[in-house]
């Protein structure tokens, strides 16, 4: 409730406004209770009614009003579902800044690019955050929705924002004394062509592959990037999440796998990045048609220029 408002017409030729109980109140932010009690040095006395008055209205209600419409406008919500990489390396880290530019109020569930595009497609959000191209986030999609035996439609007319850049690395144990693999030996090791560490210059050591499950989108750029689409060696390790690529990798003095570097940079474990041939990917916002409301809103203040 807001405090008790009074008017009182005394003398006649002013009228005041009185505040009266003590906060706080349901719905009366903090700013216009604090000029609510904003008042003028000196009280006044209402003879008849007995109340204190202490400003003019003229002066408290044109505060209080300034103050109210200034907070009565509620961010807007806006869900999104996606990839953990542009979740962790550009929407959380700005949520507050995106908040104050554009009254957007962002919430980001990190299930991966495919299952983001799932939840597109599907109307669950009005926004998928993607760590891909447009083309291989549908691939995405389509391997996602497969893994969950989902029969979906991906709608023919998405727009894709981008809003940033990552790099993904290769990680090895800490242990591992190897500290560079060209294409060629990572492609011949995520295949099963190469088995064992002693066949690229390290320790006699069963080499273990580490991916991310279906339709996140790490494992599926270094398939593309590296090893030209061929199939990942059977037994490889499913992760269920990219960051979780880190954990298995520092479990596992064998394994190796591709990874975020936002992820690898928030805290490697007991892997270590090795150096390996360059493999970016765009990082963006994926919308049913060109986007609208507040998704038009978050898309054009991060909308890479």
């Amino acid at each position: 409730m807001f405090p008790t408002t009074r008017h009182i017409s005394h003398p006649p030729s002013s009228h005041f406004l009185v505040c009266s109980g003590e906060p706080p109140y349901t719905g009366l932010s903090v700013g216009a209770w604090k000029l609510c009690q904003m008042t003028l040095p000196f009280p006044m006395i209402d003879s008849h009614k007995g109340y204190t008055m202490k400003a003019p209205a003229f002066v408290l209600l044109s505060l209080m009003i300034a103050s109210l419409s200034g907070g009565a406008g509620a961010a807007e919500v806006l869900e999104i579902s996606g990839g953990t990489t542009p979740q962790k390396d550009v929407l959380e880290p700005r949520a507050a800044e995106i908040l104050k530019a554009t009254g957007v109020e962002i919430k980001v569930n990190g299930v991966g690019t495919g299952n983001g595009m799932v939840a597109l497609a599907e109307g669950k959000v009005s926004v998928a955050a993607v760590g891909d191209t447009l083309a291989d986030s549908i691939e995405a999609g389509k391997k996602a929705a497969k893994a969950a035996s989902k029969d979906i439609k991906i709608p023919d007319n998405l727009v894709f924002t981008q809003i940033g850049t990552d790099e993904l690395v290769v990680v090895v144990h800490k242990s591992n004394g190897v500290t560079a693999l060209s294409k060629a030996q990572l492609k011949d090791m995520a295949t099963g062509k190469i088995t064992n560490w002693k066949e690229v210059g390290g320790a006699d050591l069963p080499i273990k592959v580490v991916v991310t499950k279906a339709g996140m989108i790490p494992s599926l750029v270094f398939q593309k990037t590296i090893m030209d689409g061929a199939e990942y060696a059977k037994g490889a390790l499913e992760a269920q999440s990219p960051r979780e690529v880190i954990t298995w990798v520092s479990r596992t003095p064998g394994g190796f796998g591709p990874a975020a570097d936002v992820h690898v940079k928030a805290g490697a474990g007991d892997s270590k990045t090795i150096g390996a041939p360059a493999m970016s990917r765009p990082l963006g916002l994926v919308t049913i048609g060109a986007p609208t409301g507040a998704a038009k809103k978050l898309a054009d203040y991060l909308k890479v220029k």
